[in-house]
Protein backbone atom coordinates (compact mmCIF):
# COMPACT_ATOMS: atom_id res chain seq x y z
CA UNK A 1 0.00 0.00 0.00
CA UNK A 2 2.90 2.23 0.33
CA UNK A 3 4.43 2.55 -3.17
CA UNK A 4 4.07 5.24 -5.21
CA UNK A 5 3.37 4.76 -9.10
CA UNK A 6 5.87 7.53 -11.00
CA UNK A 7 4.56 8.45 -14.18
CA UNK A 8 7.32 9.66 -16.89
CA UNK A 9 7.05 11.89 -19.73
CA UNK A 10 9.57 9.04 -21.39
CA UNK A 11 12.02 6.44 -21.40
CA UNK A 12 15.00 8.78 -21.01
CA UNK A 13 13.50 10.63 -17.45
CA UNK A 14 12.98 7.22 -16.54
CA UNK A 15 16.05 6.59 -17.06
CA UNK A 16 17.20 9.40 -15.41
CA UNK A 17 14.81 8.74 -12.20
CA UNK A 18 16.46 5.19 -12.15
CA UNK A 19 20.07 6.07 -11.81
CA UNK A 20 18.89 8.45 -8.94
CA UNK A 21 17.37 5.47 -7.15
CA UNK A 22 14.01 5.76 -7.85
CA UNK A 23 12.66 2.09 -6.36
CA UNK A 24 9.55 2.28 -6.70
CA UNK A 25 7.58 1.18 -10.08
CA UNK A 26 7.85 3.86 -13.41
CA UNK A 27 5.39 3.84 -15.66
CA UNK A 28 6.80 5.59 -19.19
CA UNK A 29 4.53 7.69 -21.10
CA UNK A 30 5.60 7.42 -24.85
CA UNK A 31 3.16 9.25 -26.93
CA UNK A 32 2.93 12.52 -28.90
CA UNK A 33 -0.61 13.08 -28.66
CA UNK A 34 -0.06 16.87 -29.47
CA UNK A 35 -0.28 15.81 -33.11
CA UNK A 36 -2.75 13.55 -34.76
CA UNK A 37 -6.29 12.70 -33.69
CA UNK A 38 -7.67 12.18 -30.46
CA UNK A 39 -10.65 10.47 -28.65
CA UNK A 40 -12.24 11.56 -25.24
CA UNK A 41 -11.91 7.57 -23.76
CA UNK A 42 -7.92 7.09 -23.93
CA UNK A 43 -8.03 2.95 -23.81
CA UNK A 44 -10.60 3.02 -26.88
CA UNK A 45 -10.05 0.71 -29.77
CA UNK A 46 -10.48 3.20 -31.93
CA UNK A 47 -7.90 5.89 -30.33
CA UNK A 48 -5.38 2.99 -30.55
CA UNK A 49 -6.25 2.45 -34.48
CA UNK A 50 -6.49 6.60 -35.15
CA UNK A 51 -3.08 6.88 -32.95
CA UNK A 52 -1.34 3.57 -34.71
CA UNK A 53 -2.56 5.27 -38.31
CA UNK A 54 -1.23 8.27 -37.87
CA UNK A 55 1.93 7.72 -36.28
CA UNK A 56 2.75 5.07 -39.32
CA UNK A 57 1.67 7.11 -42.11
CA UNK A 58 3.53 10.01 -41.04
CA UNK A 59 6.64 9.57 -39.04
CA UNK A 60 7.12 5.61 -39.84
CA UNK A 61 6.60 5.07 -36.26
CA UNK A 62 5.39 1.18 -35.69
CA UNK A 63 3.49 1.46 -31.78
CA UNK A 64 4.93 -1.41 -30.00
CA UNK A 65 2.04 -3.20 -28.37
CA UNK A 66 3.97 -5.77 -26.18
CA UNK A 67 6.16 -2.53 -24.62
CA UNK A 68 2.85 -0.04 -24.29
CA UNK A 69 0.68 -2.78 -22.00
CA UNK A 70 3.69 -3.55 -20.32
CA UNK A 71 3.61 -0.11 -19.63
CA UNK A 72 -0.81 0.38 -19.19
CA UNK A 73 -0.59 -2.87 -17.21
CA UNK A 74 1.19 -1.28 -14.26
CA UNK A 75 -2.33 0.69 -13.16
CA UNK A 76 -3.97 -3.08 -13.10
CA UNK A 77 -3.69 -2.97 -9.36
CA UNK A 78 -3.63 0.81 -8.60
CA UNK A 79 -4.57 -0.38 -4.02
CA UNK A 80 -0.91 -1.31 -4.44
CA UNK A 81 -0.17 2.85 -4.08
CA UNK A 82 -0.42 5.44 -2.06
CA UNK A 83 -0.05 8.18 -4.49
CA UNK A 84 1.08 8.79 -7.92
CA UNK A 85 3.25 11.43 -9.16
CA UNK A 86 3.71 12.77 -12.72
CA UNK A 87 6.41 14.03 -14.19
CA UNK A 88 5.83 15.99 -16.74
CA UNK A 89 7.71 19.36 -18.64
CA UNK A 90 6.49 22.91 -19.06
CA UNK A 91 5.62 22.43 -22.99
CA UNK A 92 2.80 21.90 -25.36
CA UNK A 93 4.01 18.00 -26.28
CA UNK A 94 4.24 16.89 -22.66
CA UNK A 95 1.33 19.55 -21.24
CA UNK A 96 -1.00 17.87 -23.91
CA UNK A 97 0.02 14.02 -22.71
CA UNK A 98 0.20 15.46 -19.14
CA UNK A 99 -3.74 15.93 -19.97
CA UNK A 100 -4.56 12.47 -21.51
CA UNK A 101 -2.94 10.67 -18.38
CA UNK A 102 -4.66 12.53 -15.62
CA UNK A 103 -8.03 11.71 -17.73
CA UNK A 104 -6.98 7.89 -18.14
CA UNK A 105 -6.58 7.65 -14.39
CA UNK A 106 -9.87 9.20 -14.08
CA UNK A 107 -11.22 6.92 -16.51
CA UNK A 108 -9.84 3.97 -14.70
CA UNK A 109 -11.32 5.48 -11.77
CA UNK A 110 -8.25 5.41 -10.01
CA UNK A 111 -8.61 7.35 -6.46
CA UNK A 112 -5.41 8.16 -5.60
CA UNK A 113 -3.56 11.24 -4.42
CA UNK A 114 -2.21 12.78 -7.75
CA UNK A 115 0.97 15.35 -7.64
CA UNK A 116 3.07 16.93 -10.49
CA UNK A 117 6.67 17.33 -10.67
CA UNK A 118 6.84 20.07 -13.58
CA UNK A 119 10.24 21.60 -15.38
CA UNK A 120 10.41 25.19 -16.61
CA UNK A 121 12.20 27.93 -15.05
CA UNK A 122 15.14 26.74 -12.92
CA UNK A 123 16.70 29.44 -10.52
CA UNK A 124 19.86 31.19 -12.11
CA UNK A 125 19.21 29.50 -15.60
CA UNK A 126 17.96 31.65 -18.39
CA UNK A 127 16.48 29.09 -20.49
CA UNK A 128 13.35 26.87 -19.65
CA UNK A 129 14.71 23.69 -18.79
CA UNK A 130 13.37 19.97 -19.58
CA UNK A 131 13.22 17.59 -16.74
CA UNK A 132 16.28 14.97 -18.74
CA UNK A 133 18.19 18.52 -18.67
CA UNK A 134 18.33 19.21 -14.70
CA UNK A 135 21.24 18.36 -12.82
CA UNK A 136 20.67 15.93 -10.09
CA UNK A 137 20.59 18.41 -7.29
CA UNK A 138 17.54 20.26 -9.36
CA UNK A 139 15.67 17.21 -10.14
CA UNK A 140 15.59 16.21 -7.05
CA UNK A 141 14.45 19.69 -5.44
CA UNK A 142 11.56 20.02 -8.00
CA UNK A 143 11.02 16.28 -6.70
CA UNK A 144 10.76 17.45 -2.80
CA UNK A 145 8.63 20.53 -4.35
CA UNK A 146 6.10 18.71 -6.20
CA UNK A 147 2.45 19.80 -6.51
CA UNK A 148 -0.68 18.07 -4.93
CA UNK A 149 -3.60 18.38 -7.66
CA UNK A 150 -6.73 19.87 -6.13
CA UNK A 151 -10.12 18.61 -7.37
CA UNK A 152 -10.36 21.65 -9.07
CA UNK A 153 -7.11 21.09 -11.15
CA UNK A 154 -8.45 17.46 -12.00
CA UNK A 155 -12.20 18.70 -13.16
CA UNK A 156 -9.78 21.34 -15.40
CA UNK A 157 -7.94 18.39 -17.33
CA UNK A 158 -10.96 16.86 -18.21
CA UNK A 159 -12.28 20.31 -19.30
CA UNK A 160 -9.16 20.53 -21.37
CA UNK A 161 -8.88 17.04 -22.79
CA UNK A 162 -12.68 17.04 -24.07
CA UNK A 163 -12.47 20.64 -25.75
CA UNK A 164 -8.73 19.12 -27.36
CA UNK A 165 -10.57 16.04 -28.50
CA UNK A 166 -13.34 17.91 -29.50
CA UNK A 167 -14.14 20.57 -32.79
CA UNK A 168 -13.86 24.29 -31.28
CA UNK A 169 -10.74 24.47 -29.95
CA UNK A 170 -11.65 28.97 -29.67
CA UNK A 171 -13.44 26.99 -25.82
CA UNK A 172 -9.59 26.91 -24.80
CA UNK A 173 -9.38 30.69 -25.09
CA UNK A 174 -11.07 31.46 -21.14
CA UNK A 175 -8.52 28.53 -19.95
CA UNK A 176 -5.75 30.83 -21.27
CA UNK A 177 -5.96 32.84 -18.41
CA UNK A 178 -7.38 30.75 -15.39
CA UNK A 179 -5.09 30.28 -12.34
CA UNK A 180 -4.26 26.32 -11.93
CA UNK A 181 -1.49 24.20 -10.36
CA UNK A 182 -0.66 23.98 -14.07
CA UNK A 183 1.81 26.65 -14.17
CA UNK A 184 2.71 26.31 -18.06
CA UNK A 185 -0.96 24.99 -19.20
CA UNK A 186 -2.08 28.58 -20.47
CA UNK A 187 1.44 29.64 -22.55
CA UNK A 188 0.84 26.62 -24.09
CA UNK A 189 -3.03 26.78 -24.98
CA UNK A 190 -1.67 29.78 -26.64
CA UNK A 191 0.87 28.05 -28.57
CA UNK A 192 -1.48 25.42 -29.63
CA UNK A 193 -4.13 28.00 -31.26
CA UNK A 194 -0.61 29.61 -32.80
CA UNK A 195 -0.22 26.65 -34.68
CA UNK A 196 -2.84 26.99 -36.98
CA UNK A 197 -2.44 29.46 -39.95
CA UNK A 198 -2.12 32.94 -40.00
CA UNK A 199 -5.06 34.60 -41.76
CA UNK A 200 -2.51 36.85 -43.78
CA UNK A 201 0.61 34.62 -43.83
CA UNK A 202 -0.48 31.16 -43.98
CA UNK A 203 2.00 30.20 -41.49
CA UNK A 204 1.89 28.55 -38.62
CA UNK A 205 3.94 30.22 -35.41
CA UNK A 206 6.25 27.30 -36.24
CA UNK A 207 6.91 27.54 -39.69
CA UNK A 208 6.80 31.12 -39.51
CA UNK A 209 10.09 30.45 -37.15
CA UNK A 210 11.77 28.26 -39.19
CA UNK A 211 11.37 30.78 -41.96
CA UNK A 212 12.51 33.68 -39.79
CA UNK A 213 15.46 31.49 -38.64
CA UNK A 214 16.78 31.06 -42.46
CA UNK A 215 16.04 35.10 -42.67
CA UNK A 216 18.30 36.12 -40.04
CA UNK A 217 21.17 33.31 -39.37
CA UNK A 218 23.19 31.77 -42.02
CA UNK A 219 22.06 27.89 -42.31
CA UNK A 220 24.00 25.64 -43.55
CA UNK A 221 22.43 21.78 -43.48
CA UNK A 222 18.36 20.73 -42.63
CA UNK A 223 20.44 18.84 -39.56
CA UNK A 224 21.36 22.67 -38.52
CA UNK A 225 18.45 24.01 -38.87
CA UNK A 226 16.17 21.27 -36.82
CA UNK A 227 18.89 22.04 -34.16
CA UNK A 228 17.89 26.13 -34.27
CA UNK A 229 14.39 25.39 -35.01
CA UNK A 230 14.14 22.92 -31.48
CA UNK A 231 16.72 25.68 -29.85
CA UNK A 232 14.40 28.64 -30.37
CA UNK A 233 11.00 27.31 -30.32
CA UNK A 234 9.28 28.53 -26.62
CA UNK A 235 6.33 26.38 -25.34
CA UNK A 236 6.35 23.77 -28.42
CA UNK A 237 8.48 20.96 -27.35
CA UNK A 238 8.78 19.59 -30.55
CA UNK A 239 11.88 17.15 -31.57
CA UNK A 240 13.87 16.08 -33.87
CA UNK A 241 11.34 14.12 -36.44
CA UNK A 242 8.18 16.86 -36.17
CA UNK A 243 10.49 19.66 -37.10
CA UNK A 244 12.24 17.47 -40.28
CA UNK A 245 8.16 17.09 -41.01
CA UNK A 246 7.67 21.07 -40.52
CA UNK A 247 10.58 21.85 -42.71
CA UNK A 248 9.55 19.26 -45.24
CA UNK A 249 6.45 21.11 -45.83
CA UNK A 250 8.21 24.23 -46.32
CA UNK A 251 10.09 23.31 -49.29
CA UNK A 252 8.47 25.28 -51.99
CA UNK A 253 9.65 28.52 -49.59
CA UNK A 254 13.57 27.40 -48.95
CA UNK A 255 16.26 26.56 -51.50
CA UNK A 256 19.02 24.06 -50.25
CA UNK A 257 22.48 25.25 -52.27
CA UNK A 258 25.60 22.96 -51.58
CA UNK A 259 26.49 24.29 -48.25
CA UNK A 260 23.78 26.81 -47.56
CA UNK A 261 19.56 27.01 -46.71
CA UNK A 262 18.29 30.07 -48.00
CA UNK A 263 15.04 31.99 -48.26
CA UNK A 264 14.16 31.76 -51.40
CA UNK A 265 11.45 34.89 -53.47
CA UNK A 266 8.31 33.13 -52.11
CA UNK A 267 9.71 33.16 -48.73
CA UNK A 268 10.48 36.47 -48.14
CA UNK A 269 6.95 37.40 -49.94
CA UNK A 270 4.99 35.27 -47.24
CA UNK A 271 7.22 36.38 -44.23
CA UNK A 272 6.81 39.88 -45.66
CA UNK A 273 3.01 39.01 -45.42
CA UNK A 274 2.56 39.39 -49.57
CA UNK A 275 1.50 36.00 -50.04
CA UNK A 276 -0.86 33.61 -47.99
CA UNK A 277 0.77 30.34 -47.95
CA UNK A 278 -2.00 28.94 -46.84
CA UNK A 279 -3.01 26.09 -49.77
CA UNK A 280 1.01 25.82 -51.03
CA UNK A 281 1.73 23.80 -47.44
CA UNK A 282 0.45 20.59 -47.69
CA UNK A 283 -0.04 20.66 -43.96
CA UNK A 284 -3.71 18.76 -43.30
CA UNK A 285 -2.36 17.08 -39.78
CA UNK A 286 -5.11 16.91 -37.10
CA UNK A 287 -4.64 18.74 -33.56
CA UNK A 288 -7.02 16.31 -31.32
CA UNK A 289 -10.36 17.04 -32.71
CA UNK A 290 -9.69 19.55 -35.19
CA UNK A 291 -8.06 19.42 -39.14
CA UNK A 292 -5.29 22.15 -38.85
CA UNK A 293 -6.13 23.10 -42.64
CA UNK A 294 -9.70 24.04 -41.49
CA UNK A 295 -9.05 27.00 -39.68
CA UNK A 296 -7.02 29.80 -39.40
CA UNK A 297 -6.15 32.76 -36.44
CA UNK A 298 -7.24 35.91 -36.56
CA UNK A 299 -4.64 37.89 -35.12
CA UNK A 300 -6.70 41.06 -35.20
CA UNK A 301 -9.70 38.78 -33.59
CA UNK A 302 -7.48 36.77 -31.36
CA UNK A 303 -9.23 33.42 -32.57
CA UNK A 304 -9.27 30.76 -34.53
CA UNK A 305 -12.00 31.24 -37.92
CA UNK A 306 -13.19 28.45 -40.02
CA UNK A 307 -11.29 28.79 -43.91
Amino acid sequence: MNKTLHISNGASLTGRLKELEFEDPILSWEEMLCEGPTTYEIESRKLFRLRQNFLSENYDIEIDLKAYKKEIDKLNDPDQYSEIILWFEYDLFCQINMLAVINLLQQRKIKKPIYLVCSGRVKGEKDLKGLSELKKSQLLNHYKQRILLTNEDIELAKTLWGIYCGKDHNLFKPFIVQQSSFEYLGNCLKAHLMRFPDSVTGLGTLEQNVLKLLKNHEVTSRHHLIGYAINYQGYYGYGDLQYSRVIKNLEPFITDTENRIILNADGKKVLDGKMNALNIISNHVTYGGVKRSDFSFDQKENKLIKN
